[in-house]
């Protein structure tokens, strides 16, 4: 723990806190150079409150004054509000600076914010999937709904002229998906009259017209040959290509993997899909092994549970954005042009097809 307050001057009401603070720092993967910056700037802040007789609880209603004192005295680093969150953020936690109030939702955030909380309880909707059927949402409200987001003017041929409208902007299948969903709720809900859900048009799709991309063989063994697995970022990179190219999962699926999902004595991988969704996989030796040299070799103490976690503090779960990075960095590596992680998914389903497996076995 970084105790060292002589370099600090340490001073003022934020005092008491230094020692926890560098513990917290510490406890998520932080270094202890880094530790010792963020101190250094507690201690400052600390001062900066005593002189204009301030007390710590109005730290996060003054860090912008303080900031912009920091950078009036030639400060050049650590004088952006993103260097104070972390502090702010410890402080919350502790009780001493308050949780910022919530905005009093207007009539028309209120019908948004009930139908968000209807798909993620009701319809058991991922996150991952929730932002397109708000923002469907949002934009009908606001061309179509009164000043309270009552709909109970809309008509059918409101309705189809819209989505007319937001399917030459968007994708034809989740605007006609998100808005039909959002239809049959305000039904529900009372706020249309009438079922207006069946004035959305269907939208063409020839199923059969082309096959997914994939990359060939040959390139998806350059991805993995491309992870340098004696270091600790190779190893956590190799198990992740690994686990999309052989199980197919998706990005979020692998980002919200857990230890406890991992059973070695079945040989078996619990993966959360959509929704409330778990599925039981067979866990390949391949699959096992790489994951297992990452556990042992490469993933750093971190306080959560997941699988696959930063390299650099603040050390919390990866997320699928950084999955999908992983697998770009790797394109890159291996001199490919860049892909998601979702062609990695398209790759094992094709390559599980040449191997004999039936679609439904795949699907």
């Amino acid at each position: 723990m970084w105790r060292d307050l002589s370099r600090a001057k340490a001073a003022g009401p934020l005092v008491p806190y230094v020692a926890g603070y560098s513990a917290e720092l510490e406890s998520i993967g932080y270094r202890p150079s880094t530790v010792a910056n963020h101190v250094l700037l507690l201690a400052h802040a600390s001062r900066w409150l005593q002189e204009r007789g301030y007390g710590a609880e109005e730290l996060a209603e003054r860090s912008e004054d303080f900031l912009a004192a920091r950078r009036a005295i030639g400060y050049t680093q650590w004088i952006s509000p993103e260097a104070m969150a972390p502090l702010l953020t410890y402080l919350r936690s502790q009780g001493v600076v308050s949780v910022p109030a919530a905005v009093i939702a207007t009539p028309r955030e209120h019908v948004l914010d009930t139908y968000q909380r209807y798909l993620l309880e009701e319809r058991g909707l991922a996150l991952s999937s929730l932002d397109n059927f708000v923002r469907v949402a949002r934009t009908f409200v606001d061309q179509l709904g009164d000043v309270t987001g009552n709909l109970t003017g809309v008509t059918a041929g409101d309705v189809l002229d819209f989505a007319s409208e937001q399917c030459r902007h968007q994708n034809p299948n989740r605007v006609a998906t998100g808005l039909r969903v959002f239809l049959r709720y305000c039904q529900v809900a009372g706020l249309t009259t009438g079922s207006l859900s069946e004035a959305v048009p269907r939208v063409a799709s020839w199923r059969v017209s082309s096959l997914p991309k994939t990359l060939a063989p040959e390139h998806v063994r350059s991805l993995l040959e491309s992870c340098d697995q004696r270091s600790a970022t190779g190893a956590r990179n190799f198990a992740i290509l690994t686990v999309l190219v052989r199980l197919g999962l998706r990005a979020g699926e692998v980002a919200n993997l857990e230890l406890r999902d991992v059973d070695w004595r079945s040989g078996e991988l619990g993966v959360r899909g959509k929704g409330a969704r778990v599925d039981r996989l067979p866990l390949p030796v391949d699959v096992g092994e790489a994951i297992a040299h990452w556990l042992e070799h490469g993933r750093p103490s971190c306080q959560h549970p997941n699988v696959f976690s930063r390299m650099l503090a603040p050390l919390t779960p990866l997320s699928s954005g950084g999955v999908s990075d992983v697998v770009r960095a790797a394109c890159r590596r291996a001199g490919l042009p860049p892909v998601g992680a979702h062609l990695l998914r398209h790759s094992a389903a094709s390559e599980m097809l040449r191997t004999g497996s039936n679609l439904n076995e795949i699907g």
